[in-house]
């Protein structure tokens, strides 16, 4: 079910980004018309999260960081009456409890509200494109509730919002769904209890694969905010991220 403010905003913007970026999508038929789903995204920009509620019916559910609903004056205000608008939700992210606090946000919304939840595994935007090693949140989200998992490939939105754009450029966007994938079965199916540590980092190096493969996007097994990092204070990239010369 949409918020009456989450459907006022793809009534205002999608038009407009319907006929700038002319986005498309393959494999909505694979997202149920109903109870609780996992939305597992690779993140190539801030309208990631226009672009694909823009195209599906049902209503996804973000996590978002908790600052942007308590930053203060006006532009504060403004930000957290946007993100609660387009249904994204507060999540502690800085403190021991972090995974226990996204648990808690993703069962509200998968299993209480039988929801789609959606979910960005590289914990931030690729830094040029390519896919990168995934947080293991998304599987503890996944294993917890027993919830399908189907997989989204955003291509082609980085160059319709670069970063540090505001307003997007004409580039053609594409979204692409896997089938789903029944976590428990895959856990079972290669030897690990479902709900044991140790299955949390295969499913998610699956995933973040399985991604790689259906976005077209090279595979780096870095952490994207490691990569980051280390741009910002060097200028290069780490010892086996650097991008292959063309």
């Amino acid at each position: 079910m949409h918020n009456k403010w989450y459907s006022a905003f793809k009534a205002l913007l999608g038009p407009a980004l319907l006929v700038w970026n002319r986005p498309t999508i393959e494999g909505a038929e694979h997202v149920p018309d109903e109870g609780g789903v996992i939305l597992v995204s690779n993140h190539q920009a801030v309208m990631d999260s226009f672009y694909l509620p823009l195209m599906l019916r049902r209503q996804i559910t973000f996590p978002a960081k908790s600052e942007y609903f308590t930053q203060p004056g006006l532009r504060g205000r403004f930000k957290r009456f946007f993100f609660t608008a387009v249904g994204q939700i507060p999540v502690h992210r800085g403190d021991s409890n972090a995974g226990a606090n996204l648990q808690q946000a993703a069962r509200e919304v998968i299993v209480d509200r039988n929801d789609v939840f959606g979910i960005y595994p590289e914990g931030t935007r690729s830094p040029d494109g390519r896919i990168y090693k995934g947080r293991t949140g998304m599987a503890r989200v996944a294993m917890d509730t027993g919830a399908p998992v189907i997989l989204v490939a955003m291509i082609g939105t980085r160059e319709a919002n670069p970063i540090g754009s505001v307003l997007p450029r004409p580039a053609k966007v594409r979204i692409k769904l896997s089938e789903p994938i029944d976590p428990h079965a895959w856990a079972t199916e290669h030897g690990f209890d479902p709900h044991s540590r140790e299955v949390m980092r295969p499913f998610t190096d699956f995933v973040m694969h399985k991604m790689s493969a259906l976005s077209g996007y090279p595979y780096v097994d870095v952490y994207a905010s490691d990569v980051k990092k280390h741009l910002e204070e060097t200028g290069r990239y780490p010892e086996g991220a650097e991008p292959e010369e063309d």
